[in-house]
């Protein structure tokens, strides 16, 4: 695989394969031009619709052996940054703990991304995102008047998990321009998502948000930001929260009265019965049309197999299909040093092994005996 282009050029990351946040961490450095080498587990095995691999290389080594695990060792000792994702002392126990680093590369940035942190209670239990959210207070938030709803996996997982190790990771490295050290970041989804509703937190503050889902601004109790379904079945989003928003929907959609009385509590649910039935009236398709260049905020609710094919998202190629599988193009867009626009992911597990290794250090003797071992996939 020819090495990426874009800021991030020239870094070299190490990712201890796994699952949820920290894969998608490499794969955002790697989108931005980060050397990510993966390593991955010696029986595992490729899947061509695994994003969060791409831009990556592979080395697929068995951390059983001892030459497995010093070629791991030796692989790290020449990275700027390393991030994994196991629960708290696994790394320890394989001998590539912190500690393990502290002579071979005292600069290395030593990324550690768990759900409930390195320390705690918790911290040595299983949990998945809807866990994380239900003791942050996030998860009680969100939902029906009846029941919580987990926002798929997106709100702890992926969103605080993986970009407050990046946060961590990247500021770590800044630091170390200074320093010369490296360090140890401890990111926990469980102390990240509530990072996220600082703005809620404050609504809570000045008694503006009730504990009662869907009575609340943000949460669906107000009818102008919710989803409405039309006449084919098919749904519209409309968020105009600004007073001159409002105006504008209640001006193309014909709704007398209402904009002078937007955040009257008192009117909100019978609002909401009367925009449910006019927006019944009409298509999709025809109320996009309708406020099509309006600055109304209302947008159409698209499915996954739609969202490609959405004119702004292809104007912006903000989806690309490579290999058979539709995904997101890299982001955020920089105009001097730009991403690879469509970065492929390595096409079996341990591809790349050869190479690593030489870049490493390693003679083709070496490696070939590594393979008769068994010790390189």
């Amino acid at each position: 695989m020819a090495r990426q282009q874009g800021p991030l050029a020239g870094l070299k990351v190490v990712e201890m394969a796994g699952i949820g946040p920290c894969p998608l961490a490499g794969q955002l450095l790697a989108d931005l031009g980060a050397d990510v080498v993966i390593v991955d587990r010696h029986a595992a095995k490729a899947d061509p619709t695994d994003i969060n691999r791409r831009g990556k290389r592979s080395v697929a080594l068995n951390l059983k052996s001892d030459d497995g695990l010093e070629a791991a060792k030796a692989i790290i000792a020449g990275a700027d940054i390393l991030i994994e994702g196991f629960r708290p002392g696994v790394m320890e126990r394989l001998g590539l703990g912190p500690e393990d680093f502290a002579t071979t590369n005292a600069g290395l940035i030593y990324g550690r991304m768990t759900g409930w942190g390195q320390t705690g209670p918790r911290a040595q239990t299983a949990g998945h995102d809807i866990n994380y959210l239900a003791i942050t207070g996030i998860l009680h938030a969100i939902g029906t008047k009846e029941r919580s709803m987990p926002p798929l996996n997106m709100v702890a997982d992926y969103g605080a998990g993986t970009m407050f190790l990046l946060l961590g990771v990247l500021a770590a490295l800044f630091e170390r321009g200074r320093s010369s050290k490296g360090q140890v970041i401890d990111a926990a989804m469980s102390d990240a998502a509530p990072l996220l509703a600082g703005l809620v937190q404050g609504f809570v503050a000045q008694g503006q948000w009730s504990e009662e889902r869907q009575s609340n601004l943000l949460d669906g109790g107000a009818p102008f930001y919710r989803c409405y379904t039309c006449a084919d079945g098919k749904e519209v989003a409309i968020g105009p929260l600004e007073p001159q928003f409002f105006a504008e929907l209640c001006a193309k959609a014909e709704i007398e009265g209402d904009a002078s009385t937007q955040y009257d509590r008192s009117k909100w649910d019978s609002m909401h019965a009367r925009y449910e039935a006019l927006f019944a009236t009409k298509t999709r398709a025809q109320w996009t049309a309708i406020f099509e260049d309006s600055d109304a905020c209302l947008a159409p609710v698209l499915a996954w197999s739609e969202a490609p094919d959405e004119p702004h998202n292809v104007a912006r190629n903000t989806f690309f299909t490579r290999d058979g599988v539709t995904q997101t193009s890299p982001a955020p867009r920089f105009n001097r040093t730009p991403a690879d626009p469509r970065p492929a992911a390595p096409r079996a597990v341990g591809e790349d092994g050869e190479t690593v290794l030489s870049e490493t250090g390693y003679s083709s003797d070496q490696i070939a005996a590594m393979r008769a071992n068994h010790a390189l996939l």
